[in-house]
């Protein structure tokens, strides 16, 4: 540690640290507890609304959902690699690609759509609090929308308290967000148990929403056009987790063995993912029996309860997304933040700073329409995180063997400065990476603006998360070639 600290006080501070011997306390099932309570949440839920809206059958969905997952938990498996084994968080790993200094910008860029999910899990939360009040008050509160915003008051005080509810855990740390998913994710599988109980009892089964048969097959809607809407969805679910797959490190760091986050991990996502889908799919089909709609909304389906179990129900919901915006969405960015400036910015100004940018981005307006959800959200910041993990992927596994100078991680003027702060081949690569999805997130993102894109972008960027990584792993590696160490080598005085 001392040689550690012998470094740039610009780039170290005790938050960003290895972690030592004591601090590495994390067993395998506290990382299947992380996950179970992190998949476990509003937005995944009612990922196979989104997917079934778009004409596939319950069966088709939950299999996308569960597929997408599998596929992302590699990158999550090799990425995390380097967090055990040197005890170091994602910010202080791009530093071996990006340099000391460009580290800076792979960090700021998954820091900045960690503080837009962070806003996202608090409307929901706070939706939960407004609709609570408004059973306990038989009826909507808040008046007319405030101009500009889009919500009216009662919406925004209601968004503002479950904000603050979540600050208590970032002035505590880290240690207070592990406790926290460790003992509610067993509460979460029970709940998911007494709901499937709850709506069976009251419909008298499931209902026909499984059974039913997409709209792709022949005499339906969307006949034949199953890969047309099949890919995009497959690079949208992978990008929900896109920014964990990145960040991971920032846990991993805490396992005692690699034995423990690799079995964590694959014990953890890919299936309670794809049953949570499943149950979303079976109860969803029973609310069309109960209330003559498919709803879809957890929030909306606990306010047509009756009795306790309303508050029941909101309650749970509420501390489910306490525990998932808090690990998925507030350790990353306030490591990252904390990478800008280690000097000014500790763990918790970081977490300060992402809480404050999440208000700013007026979440409820990115949840506004599926299409901008899926397409403009999910996948175009997908087409931001896949380079960077390419990058991060070909660097630490054939280029340094997985061998790192974790001392010189720590000095501005080390090996890992590459003489000016910034590696270059790794900016390159990011750059062609990204470059061939822009065109598609234009016009996905602003249609009237940019009506005539060429179908070749269009189709590129329904695989945006896919055509980023492989192209920016595929440069950097060729570049990097024969580079097993950088060109700067600073002799220590």
């Amino acid at each position: 540690m001392s040689e550690i600290q012998t470094g740039s006080t610009q780039l170290w501070n005790e938050d960003l640290a290895p972690t030592s011997a004591a601090q590495r306390t994390w067993r395998w099932y506290h990382f299947s507890a992380l996950w179970v309570g992190m998949v476990m949440c509003i937005p995944a839920y009612t990922l196979s609304a989104s997917l079934i809206e778009g004409g596939m059958s319950g069966y088709q969905a939950v299999l996308t959902v569960f597929l997408a997952n599998a596929i992302v938990l590699l990158p999550m498996l090799l990425i995390g690699h380097a967090g055990t084994k040197y005890g170091i968080p994602y910010a202080v790993l791009a530093r071996a690609s990006f340099g000391t200094g460009g580290a800076k910008l792979p960090a700021l860029m998954r820091a900045i759509v960690a503080c837009g999910w962070y806003g996202i899990q608090t409307w929901f939360g706070g939706q939960m609090i407004y609709t609570l009040l408004g059973v306990m008050l038989g009826g909507e509160f808040g008046g007319a929308a405030i101009a500009g915003l889009g919500i009216n008051g009662g919406q925004l005080l209601c968004f503002l308290v479950f904000w603050a509810i979540q600050f208590w855990y970032i002035v505590h740390g880290m240690e207070s967000i592990r406790k926290l998913e460790t003992y509610t994710a067993p509460l979460k599988i029970l709940i998911c148990f007494v709901l499937l109980g709850w709506v069976y009892s009251k419909a008298g089964g499931f209902g026909d929403l499984l059974s039913a048969p997409s709209q792709f097959v022949e005499g339906g809607k969307k006949a034949g056009q199953f890969w047309a809407v099949f890919w995009p969805s497959l690079t949208a679910m992978v990008g929900f987790w896109a920014t964990l797959a990145l960040n991971i490190p920032d846990f991993t760091r805490f396992a005692k063995s690699q034995r423990d986050q690799v079995i964590g991990q694959s014990v953890g996502l890919p299936v309670p993912m794809g049953l949570l889908a499943m149950m979303a799919v079976i109860v969803t089909s029973a609310t069309v029996v109960l209330y003559g709609k498919a709803i879809w909304d957890p929030v909306d389906l606990s306010s047509r309860m009756t009795g306790v179990a309303v508050l029941v129900a909101l309650l749970i919901l509420l501390i489910d997304t306490v525990s998932v915006n808090l690990a998925a969405n507030l350790v990353g960015p306030a490591y990252d933040f904390s990478s800008l400036a280690p000097k000014q910015i500790s763990y918790k100004i970081g977490g300060y700073i992402t809480a404050g940018i999440a208000i700013l981005m007026m979440p409820w307006k990115i949840l506004e329409s599926t299409q901008g959800y899926i397409f403009t959200w999910l996948i175009g910041y997908s087409a931001l995180l896949g380079p960077i993990a390419g990058i991060l992927i070909i660097d630490y596994y054939m280029v340094r063997k997985t061998e790192l100078d974790v001392p010189e991680l720590y000095r501005e003027d080390g090996k890992y400065s590459y003489g000016s702060g910034w590696n270059m081949t790794a900016l390159v690569a990011f750059v062609i990476g990204v470059l061939p999805n822009i065109p598609g997130f234009m016009n996905a993102a602003f249609p009237a603006a940019f009506p005539d894109v060429a179908p070749i972008f269009r189709t590129l960027y329904t695989y945006a998360w896919f055509v980023g990584i492989a192209i920016s792993a595929v440069v950097y590696g060729v570049m990097m070639k024969g580079k097993a160490l950088p060109a700067a080598q600073v002799a220590r005085p």
